[in-house]
């Protein structure tokens, strides 16, 4: 009984040691195509329901998603009596994360709003502020949630934990901390969430200290910096909206490459110095297309970020619906 028991502890603790985190891009960019914004799901590994991160675009990414295989564990059969779209976004959603009020970060969230399911939504006072003030009004759109002005339909609970503090995230498992950005004079957030010893981090958007005299990040780094010298860290979603030579006084709030790797640079020193980001998962997100004939951001960005990449961190762009365990 006694090795059975052994053997049983040593199983779990096995499990937990190995347990990470599932992503699945629901939506990759910022602005202009509103089929495909800023919109992350993020799940323990060893859990049913994802948190999302942001909801620029949420029914066309789950659609997408699905297409290329990200939720196998919804099929036409188990999901009735809904579509297995209607299966992954009111079952498989237990909350969302909203980092700042800005419309391609919340869009998808509002129009769909009718068909979902109660859930908690989690963001600083700013941002719940302006989703109880601003959309969710009876005006702008009916009032889903169980705050504000006028009729209270109640389908979302709104939740503005206090910067800095742990708080649990609903039925999801993770557990949460927000941190405040600097988004060209617009109120954003960081989140941490972690389970089992393993954490990952989701920005909103955001501009470097130095352009938007803030030491938010300076502050958000040394935080990642522990959890990096623990090990526990897994990887990080970050914006690069624009390619480099994109003057300071345009940025409005966003980063270039070469402001991330500055950035980063920061968040080295904070984790033990040269080689202590060795491997480190950086997914690249919110980069903005263009219209222009023959421009290509998008590699544009990346081939950037690799040619100055001597941190030895893995920089990843994910596209809509694709999925990513860490």
């Amino acid at each position: 009984m006694r090795n059975k028991m052994l053997a049983l502890i040593l199983a779990c603790s096995a499990s937990q040691a190995i347990a990470g985190f599932d992503v699945v891009a629901l939506g990759v960019r910022g602005g202009v195509e509103e089929g495909n914004l800023t919109s992350y799901l993020i799940r323990s590994d060893d859990q049913k329901l994802y948190l999302g991160l942001d909801a620029g675009s949420v029914l066309p990414g789950i659609s997408k998603a699905l297409g290329k295989g990200a939720f196998p564990q919804v099929t036409a059969e188990n999901a009735a009596p809904y579509t297995p779209q209607g299966a992954v976004f009111r079952n498989l959603i237990g909350g969302y994360f909203i980092s700042h009020g800005h419309l391609d970060h919340l869009a998808g969230l509002i129009i769909s709003s009718p068909e979902d399911s109660h859930k908690p939504i989690y963001g600083t006072a700013d941002t719940i502020g302006t989703l109880r003030q601003h959309y969710f009004n009876g005006k702008v759109w009916p009032n889903f949630t169980d705050a504000g002005s006028g009729l209270r339909i109640g389908t979302y609970r709104l939740n503005a934990p206090r910067p800095a503090q742990r708080f649990s995230i609903g039925l999801t498992g993770l557990d949460g901390v927000i941190y405040p950005l600097s988004h060209g004079g617009t109120p954003s957030s960081m989140i941490l969430v972690s389970r089992n010893n393993e954490s990952f981090a989701f920005f909103g958007d955001t501009g470097p200290d130095q352009v938007e005299k803030s030491k938010n990040l300076e502050t958000v780094w040394r935080v990642l910096g522990d959890e990096a010298k623990a090990k526990r860290l897994k990887g990080i979603i970050i914006e690069t909206s624009y390619p480099d030579g994109v003057p300071d006084s345009k940025l409005f709030g966003h980063l270039t490459p070469e402001w991330l790797l500055k950035e980063l640079k920061v968040f080295e020193t904070a984790s033990g110095g040269a080689g202590s980001l060795k491997g480190v998962t950086v997914i690249i997100s919110h980069v903005k297309p263009s219209l222009k004939a023959g421009a290509d951001p998008e590699a544009e960005i990346m081939q950037q970020l690799e040619k100055g990449n001597d941190l030895g961190v893995k920089f990843v762009r994910m596209q809509q619906g694709d999925a990513l365990s860490l």
